[in-house]
């Protein structure tokens, strides 16, 4: 008798609906269970920052439940959404839709690439093909994509962004940008992406996840005067993130570091990053983090969070417990469980 492996679930923690929701008119983060358990444990913080009356309590309870609602049905409307963009939208640009090919890469990330997978490659030797932002924080950066590559996914991304398609936004703090997965730009693009290029990269740069990068949630936010200006101090739910800047024209909107997020002086002397287009900044998911206020223009970034099932498997990065896995669609937020093995029905004949 033999049995088939055993696949893979991909799943998100249950805290997902109730840790880390942001509350943008008061610029904090909460954990929600209960009514009682927010005035507990928020409320000095709260009136501090303007909630006072009951008024302005029922009204962030509100929010609060909607959000929680929002993202227990998250997964199946994503799945819709992408099943109608799917079958419905035509794309401006249909060349980004082609499997991701060397053209569209900065030479110098091609370089660093290339040196990553030769034998006897190591930390120093990259080093010194890229850009280090911060040794002791391990800030990275360097060129990502071509310019005329930059420029067509922008044309791409503004078209589906005036269509009549539905979207998804991004996360609780960017209310405009685009899901990759839902435009269907996550198996073409960002898949080979990690998998041929960043993989290799990221085992020099952060030995740690070495060969461990197995999934990833990736999204382009979108910043404008009256839209989303700024972003207020987080850390990612990943293992690692890539920010490339794709355009256009902007002033302002600087990176903003502290340290990782467990740190108690997590935010004492950030360090300030300038955004270069074409660019793609390197850093943990962990190092706490923001967007100082765009000054004029347009900013559009591409965000891929690198994910390890390997490790987040063993403890949650967004609620610091081992995971209380739950069924998602697609990559969910990157934990997995195997399936019960099936039979091998021809190994009974």
């Amino acid at each position: 008798m033999g049995t088939a492996a055993a696949p893979r679930r991909f799943c998100r923690c249950a805290c997902f609906c109730s840790e880390n929701l942001y509350v943008a008119r008061y610029g904090l983060h909460v954990r929600f269970r209960s009514e009682q358990q927010l005035r507990q444990d928020y409320g000095p913080i709260l009136r501090s920052r303007g909630c006072v009356s009951p008024k302005d309590f029922q009204q962030l309870l509100g929010e609060l439940e909607k959000e929680v609602e929002r993202r227990q049905r998250l997964g199946q409307e994503s799945a819709a959404r992408k099943a109608l963009i799917a079958s419905s939208y035509h794309p401006a640009r249909p060349d980004v839709y082609n499997s991701l090919q060397d053209v569209a890469l900065a030479p110098e990330f091609l370089a660093a690439v290339e040196y990553s997978t030769s034998p006897g490659a190591d930390l120093q030797g990259l080093l010194q093909r890229l850009e280090t932002v911060s040794e002791e924080k391990r800030i990275y950066r360097l060129p990502v994509f071509t310019a005329p590559f930059c420029q067509a996914l922008l044309e791409e991304l503004e078209h589906f962004e005036q269509s009549d398609m539905p979207k998804g936004r991004p996360n609780t703090m960017n209310n405009y940008g685009v899901l990759l997965h839902e435009l269907g730009l996550d198996e073409r693009l960002v898949t080979p992406l990690r998998e041929r290029f960043l993989q290799p990269l990221m085992a020099l740069l952060y030995p740690e996840y070495r060969g461990w990068l197995d999934t990833h949630r990736a999204f382009v936010v979108k910043y404008a005067p009256g839209q989303d200006r700024e972003l207020g101090c987080h850390y990612d739910n990943a293992e690692l993130t890539l920010n490339v800047a794709l355009g256009k024209a902007f002033t302002g909107g600087a990176l903003y570091f502290g340290d990782l997020f467990q740190a108690p002086s997590a935010l004492a002397n950030p360090l300030e990053v300038e955004h270069v287009v074409g660019q793609g900044i390197l850093h943990r998911g962990g190092q706490l983090h923001g967007a100082r206020p765009l000054g004029t223009g347009e900013r559009w970034n591409l965000v891929v969070w690198l994910r390890a099932s390997a490790v987040r498997n063993r403890l949650c990065p967004m609620c610091c417990r081992k995971p209380d896995l739950v069924d998602d669609e697609g990559f969910g937020d990157g934990f997995t469980r195997e399936e019960p093995a099936t039979v091998d029905v021809c190994a009974l004949i």
